[in-house]
Parts: structure tokens; C-alpha cells; sequence
């Protein structure tokens, strides 16, 4: 199981209410919830091995060369607009920056793997990781982005919390196409064309969702795409100007939009225990933050027998 860290934290703040704050009156809300979604994960999937994935970089130099735009409006101030990188000032709001310590400090009291990669976001980690696996692959995430990532023959889905944990969809090939019509493997094409707002993807003016699946199950690629666009392929219709005006944007986007999968991450011991890796750690952080409830169901979730 790989976890898409920021995407449950981020839901996890805005889902969870703020009322019960540490001793010192930090906010704790994300850091109950993000351990309480973990827990409701583990229970329900009994995964033998997971991992916590991380963005060292949410926006990393090289996407933003390709594409400018590329999560500027996440930005707290313009002068990182063009330059890339990542800046403490995503648009975290107030309360939820001082609580990811907190998670990361429990991860590790409980022994559950975290991964980053320089110069790469947690998609690119969750990619790598999947596309290494040798076992099935359980993907947590928000991000319709890495739906890319559903491989059936491989056994790797995607369970989404656009609904939130408890209301997760099981992703796998059978399940993309009744909502898009196309394959996973068409999924980072199909989202360059349509583009993305949320992450500063405009995508082609005028070609929406429906086209975009159309035109790709007529031509299964954006390379065969644009090549049909290049010759007037009459199939095309008025799409086919559409495409050869966005052909510089879309040669750009695509390679933004497909995760990183071959990344040198190291070697780590992706194992979940039965057991936490440093319980008097774990009751520091009770005393610190009182979060003594959902590290306690994190436990027991932990001490739940594996399937398979």
C-alpha cells in the first residue's frame, strides 16, 4: 500500500474538526485524522508492506520549465512563479504546516515507511514504487492524475478518496473505463488534453473530457493524435486545428502530466509491523500532543493478522 501523504493530510484538515488542539494549542486535527485514515486503511486492506509518500518537491524546477504554469497559483507570493521549486509557501493554510512534523514523527514512532525524492513530487515516488513492486499494489490517493498508474495484469489500482477514506472507490482498469471510456495506459493523454485547473494545466481550448476520450479511442495516443491533426485527417473534424494551434503546449504538458517511474530511490524496508517500532516514543508524543487516541487505534490496526 502506498500512501499519497499531503493529498490525506490536506483532507484530513479540512475533514476533521479543530476542537481538540495540543497542550500548547497547536492544532492536532490532520495529524488525528491523517493516523485515523491510516488506521481505517490498514484495518480494511490488511496490507503487508506500506509506505508513506512524500513531495520533496511540490513543484519541481524541471515541470515548471516545461510548462510555467504549473501549480502557480499554490504559490504564497509571485517571485517563485517562473523559477520553480518549492517554497514554504504552497497554499497550506494556517495550522496545517506545523502539524506534518507531527505526522512524520508518529510514522516513524510506529515503524511505517515515509519516501521522498529530491527534485520530484509523491507521485513520482508512488510510480517508482509501484512500477518496482513484486507483489500487488494499493495506491491511496486524491489525485485522479496517477489513475495512469492502474495496471491489471500487474495487479496495481488505485483506491481514490475524492469522497473521503471512508467512502474510497476501487480504481482498476474495468472501473476507468466506465467513467472515461478509455485505458489506464491512455489516462496521461487524456488528462493533458482536458487539462487540469487545480494544477495549472490549461489543456486544449475548446476539447473537453467527452472529446478527449473520443479522439483517444479513436486514435489511442496523443503522438497518433497529433500526427492525424498534422495531416487533416477528416475524422478530426474541427478538432484537428484545435490540436496543431496546442501542439508546442501539448508536447510539453504530456511529459508533466506522466509520473517519473523510474526514480533511484533506495532500498527501505517497506514491511508494516505488528508491532510499534518505539512505543515509549509513541506515548512522548500522547503527552506532547495528545493524539493518544488515534495513535492507540493506529496500534491496534498494526496488530491486526495480514490477508494473504
Amino acid at each position: 500500500m502506498l500512501l499519497d501523504s499531503a493529498s490525506l493530510y490536506f483532507r484530513a484538515f479540512f475533514g476533521v474538526k479543530a476542537a481538540m488542539p495540543a497542550p500548547d494549542g497547536t492544532p492536532t486535527n490532520a495529524v488525528r485524522g491523517f493516523l485515523d485514515m491510516v488506521s481505517t486503511l490498514v484495518t480494511r486492506f490488511r496490507p503487508s508492506d506500506l509506505v508513506a509518500c512524500l513531495d520533496e518537491d511540490w513543484r519541481p524546477a524541471w515541470r515548471v520549465a516545461l510548462v510555467p504554469s504549473y501549480k502557480t497559483h499554490r504559490l504564497a507570493g509571485p517571485e517563485e512563479a517562473l523559477t520553480g521549486g518549492a517554497p514554504p509557501g504552497e497554499a497550506e493554510p494556517p495550522g496545517l504546516a506545523e502539524q506534518v512534523p507531527i505526522i512524520l514523527e508518529a510514522l516513524d514512532a510506529l515503524g511505517i515507511a515515509v519516501l521522498g525524492a529530491p527534485d520530484h513530487e509523491a507521485d513520482d515516488v508512488l510510480a517508482s514504487l509501484a512500477e518496482r513492486a513484486t507483489m500487488p499494489v494499493d495506491v491511496v490517493t486524491g489525485d485522479r492524475d496517477l489513475f495512469q498508474l492502474i495496471d491489471d495484469e500487474r495487479e496495481v489500482r488505485v483506491l481514490y478518496t475524492g469522497r473521503g477514506v471512508a467512502k474510497l472507490e476501487i480504481m482498476n482498469g474495468a472501473a476507468l473505463r466506465k467513467r472515461y471510456g478509455i485505458a489506464p495506459a491512455q489516462y496521461a493523454d487524456f488528462a493533458t488534453l482536458r487539462g487540469d485547473p487545480s494544477d495549472g494545466l490549461p489543456g486544449v481550448p475548446g476539447i473537453g473530457e467527452k472529446t478527449a476520450a473520443s479522439l483517444l479511442a479513436t486514435f489511442g495516443t496523443l503522438e497518433a493524435l497529433l500526427e492525424a491533426a498534422a495531416r487533416r485527417d477528416r475524422r478530426l473534424s474541427m478538432a484537428a486545428g484545435k490540436l496543431n494551434a496546442s501542439q508546442e503546449y501539448l508536447a510539453r504538458a504530456v511529459v508533466v502530466v506522466r509520473t517519473a517511474r523510474e526514480l533511484p530511490l533506495p532500498k527501505i524496508d517497506t514491511t508494516l509491523p505488528n508491532v510499534p517500532r518505539d512505543p515509549e516514543r509513541l506515548g512522548e508524543l500522547d503527552a506532547r500532543w495528545g493524539i493518544g487516541g488515534a495513535l492507540g487505534r493506529a496500534v491496534e490496526a498494526l496488530a491486526l493478522p495480514r490477508r494473504g
